[in-house]
């Protein structure tokens, strides 16, 4: 039986809940956060290491992409599993890379050769054309388009809508 445990009961957290229940991805779900109350919430963000198992992976479900990545390298050096989720309504290519702890959403598209770095959330109906590195913690917001042969920085945010045009933000060599 696998245990996804969330870290942040806030709006993006719950986001994560409602993925994975609706890709049937794990069998529990649980929530740690600082604040909330809410029968869900079983304990705050720094109570995770009680939670670690074999069974059991996370997700730091922060907007916020340097709080993120913050939390999802603290998971990683306390030995937790960090789960990557990826929506069975989502298309990913099987060449793509899709690194350790993204989020690839529902109706968006990961095309060939291109590379998700570790923490992003590729969100609800975003694309990322063929050949395009998005480095870490990038959000990349709802119906956003990153066309062919892009590099994203690192932290960036993509904002809703927004299209970057190919070869806009050059890679130094292809994919």
């Amino acid at each position: 039986m696998s245990k996804l445990v969330i870290l942040g009961f806030g709006g993006f957290g719950k986001t994560i809940e409602d993925v994975v229940l609706s890709g049937k991805l794990y069998d529990e779900i649980l929530f740690l956060d600082d604040n909330a109350k809410d029968n869900k919430v079983v304990g705050s963000c720094s109570d995770f290491k009680n939670f670690i198992n074999t069974d059991t992976f996370f997700y730091p479900a922060f907007g916020n992409n340097n709080l993120r990545i913050e939390w999802l390298n603290m998971l990683i050096c306390a030995g937790a599993q960090v789960a990557t989720i990826v929506h069975p309504q989502s298309y990913v290519s099987a060449n793509a890379i899709i690194e350790t702890g993204c989020a690839i959403l529902p109706n968006s598209t990961v095309n060939t050769s291109s590379i998700i770095k570790k923490g992003c959330i590729v969100n609800f109906g975003a694309v990322v054309d063929h050949d395009c590195v998005i480095e870490k913690g990038v959000h990349l917001c709802p119906n956003c388009v990153i066309k062919a042969y892009n590099k994203i920085s690192p932290m960036c945010k993509v904002e809703a809508g927004k299209v970057i045009l190919n070869n806009t933000f050059k890679l130094e060599k292809k994919v």
